[in-house]
């Protein structure tokens, strides 16, 4: 009888991969779009960064058309990371901190994706590459290859039922991976949960972050002579308050995978040159007379240095 259930079970796990044997890549990553900003779901989520391991309780929403997500850690240090639309909120239980970032980016805190996958096949190559069990549910892989080294190539683990990403990998240009997410469990609700674990502000020291209006690029200070193929602009933002409370000029650009940050400011004394590199992130520093400039993003080392070295001054 266990053997004939087993027999059963193994059946009904083909089947549920054969249903969607047609769909392309491009399709499956669509599917996963509309997927995660559409459904109600929560689970637990593991992230691994910089050699780093770290558990936390993730949930999404949708309410009145707007998402939201929360994550929240499991160990120390206690904190709880929200999202509704493009305001962050980071608390800090133990120290009594929470901090609000007012950003004009709407990104997911599991994995990012352009809304018009279309442009992607220009700089990536998108394969289905196989099927895996994640968190004890049929996945299908999708392999994102790009066509050059400017980006990292990634898989995506995207659940064949309600097509939500079950895990994702990063890989450097030598094969190991960079970065990793992964669900250990995942539940899809009807109805969207408030939020558990919202604390009162008056026991807590606010500190917001406002970033000013985004303005066209036409009005920056600086331009770039060197764009790889694909990225385009995301917001210019003049101005922007950071913590450092420095006045700094960001631009944000991307290819809908990869992002790539530009900050200006005033050289300090002696000012910083030549790349810096942190895990996935690499940052590359240059001075053009009096002024500082930074890229960063999470792309390969060769990406950074190339629009680092088209920059200029108007």
């Amino acid at each position: 009888m266990r053997v004939l259930k087993a027999f059963l079970l193994c059946v009904v796990c083909q089947s549920a991969f054969a249903d969607k044997d047609q769909v392309t890549a491009r399709q499956w990553l669509d599917n996963m779009n509309r997927a995660m900003k559409t459904l109600n779901y929560r689970g637990t989520v593991i992230f691994m960064k910089n050699g780093q391991l770290d558990t936390m309780k993730y949930q999404h929403s949708v309410e009145n058309g707007v998402e939201q997500e929360r994550l929240a850690s499991l160990n120390s240090p206690m904190r709880e990371v929200t999202r509704k639309s493009n305001e962050v909120t980071c608390t800090f239980k133990e120290t009594s901190q929470k901090v609000v970032n007012h950003h004009p980016l709407d990104s997911s805190f599991i994995v990012n994706l352009p809304q018009n996958t279309a442009n992607l096949e220009k700089n990536y190559q998108l394969v289905l590459s196989g099927q895996e069990s994640i968190a004890m549910l049929p996945t299908q892989i999708v392999s994102v290859e790009p066509t050059d080294a400017l980006r990292y190539p990634r898989k995506i683990w995207v659940d064949t039922q309600h097509f939500l990403p079950l895990k994702v990998e990063v890989y450097n240009l030598d094969g190991s991976i960079l970065e990793q997410v992964v669900f250990t469990d995942l539940m899809t609700d009807s109805l969207a949960e408030p939020h558990a674990g919202n604390v009162d502000d008056n026991s807590f020291h606010v500190k917001h972050i406002h970033s000013a209006q985004a303005e066209p690029f036409e009005n920056a200070t600086f331009v770039l002579k060197n764009w790889p193929s694909g990225f385009e602009p995301v917001f210019f933002i003049r101005n922007s308050i950071q913590q450092s409370q420095k006045a700094v000029d960001h631009l944000l650009i991307s290819d809908g995978f990869s992002t790539v940050s530009v900050y200006l400011e005033a050289k300090e004394s002696q000012g910083m040159n030549g790349l810096h590199s942190l895990g996935s992130v690499n940052s590359f520093s240059k001075v053009i007379g009096d002024t500082q400039f930074t890229v960063l993003g999470e792309v390969p080392a060769k990406t950074v240095e190339l629009i680092a070295d088209g920059i200029a001054l108007r």
